[in-house]
């Protein structure tokens, strides 16, 4: 059956706001490393509340500094990776069916804090970071609007898939 001629149920969810949306997390995202950058020296807390700093830092590696040392070819790893997964989440967006929320909101969180985090490897060779979370000497690794925007689309992913049994049916 051609797009034209599927039953209203089957056709495709439209992408313009979705992709609007990830465009706004890119934006809040570099708005606010922006800021970091202008504000925060690199490595100095600044304490906001007993538990939670902004720390301005820069990561080479992925989550949890993985390959932070690994030299700078890891650079491009992670640039390919998110350009690869990008796609592959805008592939899926366009395929979501009408009248979904949960699973076109996931992805697009995901594919902003994706494009964000990208946009940082490219311009700057690592990913800017200044949200560190810690208590009693303990700290969460440092992280950015990007990733929590990931964090938390993937968890709505994984809610979405496992609820409807892999099928993303809402």
């Amino acid at each position: 059956m051609s797009p034209d001629h599927q039953p209203p149920t089957e056709r495709p969810t439209p992408i313009t706001p979705w992709l609007i949306g990830a465009a706004l997390i890119v934006i809040l995202d570099r708005g606010s490393k922006y800021l970091a950058e202008a504000m925060l020296t690199p490595h100095v807390p600044v304490s906001i509340l007993p538990f939670f700093n902004f720390t301005l830092t820069y990561n080479p590696g992925a989550a949890f500094s993985f390959l932070g040392d690994a030299g700078g070819w890891q650079r491009w790893l992670f640039v390919g990776l998110s350009i690869v997964i990008s796609i592959v989440l805008v592939s899926w967006l366009r395929g979501t069916p009408r009248g979904q929320v949960l699973l076109p909101s996931a992805l697009t969180l995901v594919l902003g804090g994706a494009l964000g985090n990208l946009w940082d490897r490219l311009a700057l060779g690592a990913v800017v970071d200044f949200i560190d979370l810690h208590y009693q000497g303990w700290h969460w690794p440092t992280f950015n609007v990007a990733d929590s925007a990931i964090t938390v689309g993937a968890l709505l992913l994984f809610i979405t898939l496992t609820r409807q049994g892999g099928g993303g049916r809402e």
